[in-house]
């Protein structure tokens, strides 16, 4: 994937399910409200095309090959869900597997928490991960992975 000069507003609005990914991008930036949004478009590791919009620019450390800029937190539209990924980990574990039951009606992966409305994800849970987020990012402690 990389980095694209797409407008980030312009693709959220002309999303199938815009209205959830407004209410989750506002949610995003009280969190990170100095952070550049930026969208990146090309194949996850998966081999799928995506378009993911990214806040907080990280270098992550990968155990094969470089370094690779990435994103600590990124929200995208898939077919049939939202996602939301967070690139943290506290302790060893991810933070999003760390929280999972608290979320709501999610499913979780390594750094990403899928669910099919907004309506899903307990929101204040959200932002609480999402501001530990940023305190270890801030920190350099485990940070993003």
């Amino acid at each position: 994937m990389e980095r694209v000069d797409d407008d980030v507003d312009v693709f959220l609005h002309s999303a199938r399910m815009a209205d959830d990914l407004a209410r989750l991008d506002g949610v995003i930036r009280e969190v990170f409200p100095e952070e550049e949004r930026v969208l990146w478009r090309g194949r996850m590791w998966g081999g799928t095309e995506q378009a993911i919009v990214g806040y907080v620019a990280v270098v992550q450390s990968r155990r094969r090959g470089g370094d690779v800029e990435w994103f600590l937190v990124g929200l995208a539209e898939q077919k049939n869900h939202l996602s939301v990924y967070v690139n943290a980990v506290e302790d060893g574990v991810y933070l999003v597997q760390a929280r999972a039951a608290r979320l709501g009606r999610v499913k979780v992966g390594a750094a990403a928490v899928t669910f099919r409305s907004v309506s899903d994800i307990d929101l204040d849970e959200l932002r609480a991960l999402l501001i530990r987020a940023r305190e270890l990012n801030a920190s350099g402690d485990e940070g993003a992975k």
